[in-house]
């Protein structure tokens, strides 16, 4: 079983080794933990910094597409890379790399094909009180949408089977997430 964990970026150097080194070494069941780096256009050496840490999945876009094409581009790499299990992670460590092996378990049980994480969007410090109900109102939209109660719908923090990011059409240039989950 061979877990991917991808990385989107952009002009992350100084962020990144923190991020890198915060990743599990090993999770139960799986047999290979990789890492990819979508660098999107930066400016800065953050495709460097990946290669220094040795990261040896990287995609680098010559100029900035957005998060979604990179999400995509980073699922299409994971999948012809082999990935059984796809993670998605920031690059800024606002998660936390011990709590992957919690969000791949369900799938790893064949519960689930696709895993969201919560940020416990209440308790976010950097959130306005006007973001923490905007996200509350989309993310009551998007679940009904869904049929299935979400509660941070605009994570990053997502885990997919292959067969779940094989399906997957992502056709959104800004944004991934509301898309994948609808």
């Amino acid at each position: 079983m061979k877990l991917i964990i991808q990385i989107p970026c952009l002009n992350e150097s100084e962020s990144l080794s923190g991020t890198l080194a915060d990743l599990p070494k090993s999770i139960p069941d799986i047999d290979q933990i990789e890492t990819l780096i979508i660098d999107d256009g930066s400016t800065d050496k953050t495709s460097e910094a990946a290669r220094q840490h040795g990261v040896t999945h990287i995609v680098r876009f010559p100029q900035r597409k957005g998060l979604a094409k990179g999400f995509q581009a980073g699922l299409d790499a994971s999948l012809k890379a082999g990935a059984d299990i796809i993670v998605n992670i920031d690059a800024d460590n606002q998660y936390k790399g011990e709590d992957i092996p919690r969000l791949v378990q369900p799938i790893l049980e064949g519960k689930a094909g696709m895993v969201i994480g919560n940020r416990d969007i209440e308790n976010v410090r950097q959130f306005s009180w006007l973001k923490k109900r905007l996200q509350r109102l989309g993310g009551w939209v998007v679940s009904s949408l869904a049929g299935s109660m979400i509660r941070d719908t605009t994570t990053g923090f997502l885990a997919y089977s292959r067969e779940a990011a094989l399906r997957l059409n992502i056709i959104s240039d800004y944004t991934y997430t509301l898309e994948s989950i609808i």
